[in-house]
């Protein structure tokens, strides 16, 4: 499978794709408040054929509704239930159920066999209307889904999921293994005593980002100046959120290119982000980790992660003593047993290094590398 992400033209149809986003909201806080009715009456969960049912008995006697196709509609159910079911699975570890969202604030709806239609070049028919979009690229493959998302901004854009029909990239193998451990001063350390500092824009564009906000806050509520001075902000935001992920790109595709496994310790985000706070988010450790795994799975390569409670930074790489313990602002400690210099985050690094490694089954080394190199 593979995601293409395309813009639409600006243009006065528009106003009625985002219609239909904002009744899809409606729907939306609908199905979330028959959940809540249903759970607090019965005591029981509302199964996703049922709300598909009741979706489409109310859906007859509502014209607004109608503008959502149908196949929308149940794609908004299964999106429910997906949520309750993780929320029912998980919820001893902070999941919480879905909630309202403001109609506004609501972002897309998902079309799958039905409603839609490719004209050829650049144009798509949605409905019985037609849309032009940005084609940067060739649709290749059979289309399996298309969503249309709405952003802060009120853009629009159309993002088509395809079956891929071409052939594979080309692997390259170099029999390479390494271990990285992720930091706040470098955003990696490599065990081969490299280091990948982060350009942390957010904190680059802070400035600006305060004055804008500053603006915003100052105007008055409803005014159309407000509403301008909101999207300077969200631009603002935007811009920063484009930059890291084009970063995380281009990183990503350097590191599959130079080792075939890659091992990471396996991160508490939310740990983290209540210790550390904007410094994590700026960071992105986990945006990062999703796009290095997918670049990883296109080229054939492995992603390794290790138990977070390895305690990686207190063992010494070169003779396996642990210390009992180590306080975040010792940089360098010297092993009471080899005698020999750790650097935090290089010891951390070669560690995970060896321990990714053991972890790695026969089929998946014969799979990702023709002879290993540690």
């Amino acid at each position: 499978m593979k995601t293409l992400k395309f813009k639409l033209y600006q243009h006065k149809k528009n106003r009625c794709l985002k219609r239909i986003i904002n009744a899809a909201g409606v729907i939306y806080n609908h199905c979330i408040a028959l959940h809540k009715r249903y759970y607090r009456m019965w005591g029981k969960h509302l199964s996703c054929a049922k709300l598909q049912s009741h979706i489409a008995k109310l859906r007859k006697r509502n014209s607004f509704w109608q503008s959502v196709g149908s196949q929308a509609v149940q794609d908004i159910c299964q999106r429910i239930e997906k949520a309750y079911q993780l929320f029912f699975k998980h919820n001893n570890k902070g999941v919480r159920p879905p909630g309202f969202k403001k109609v506004k604030k609501y972002k897309s709806f998902t079309l799958k066999q039905a409603g839609y239609k490719f004209l050829g070049g650049n144009r798509v028919k949605i409905g019985n209307k037609i849309y032009q979009f940005w084609q940067s690229r060739e649709i290749e493959g059979t289309v399996k889904t298309l969503t249309i998302k709405r952003t802060p901004l009120g853009e629009l854009f159309m993002v088509v999921v395809v079956d891929e029909s071409s052939q594979p990239e080309v692997e390259v193998k170099t029999g390479k293994i390494a271990g990285f451990d992720f930091g706040l001063r470098t955003f990696l350390t490599c065990s081969d005593g490299t280091t990948i500092e982060s350009p942390q824009f957010f904190q680059q564009s802070l400035n600006a980002i305060k004055k804008a906000s500053s603006q915003h806050s100052k105007k008055s509520k409803g005014s159309s100046n407000r509403e301008r001075a909101r999207k300077n902000l969200v631009r603002k935001h935007e811009d920063i959120s484009h930059r890291r992920r084009d970063w995380f790109w281009k990183l990503a595709h350097e590191l599959t290119d130079k080792f075939d496994v890659l091992c990471f310790e396996t991160l508490n985000l939310r740990g983290m982000q209540r210790l550390w706070g904007r410094k994590i988010s700026d960071l992105a450790f986990g945006e990062f980790i999703q796009i290095l795994a997918w670049v990883a799975k296109k080229k054939n390569k492995l992603v390794v992660f290790i138990d977070q409670w390895y305690p990686s930074t207190k063992t010494c790489s070169h003779c396996g003593y642990v210390l009992e313990s180590l306080d975040l602002l010792v940089r360098q400690w010297h092993c009471p047993s080899c005698q020999s210099i750790n650097g935090r985050d290089e010891n951390a690094a070669r560690n995970i290094q060896m321990v990714g490694a053991s972890t790695i089954r026969l089929g998946d080394v014969s799979r990702a590398l023709p002879a290993i190199t540690v």
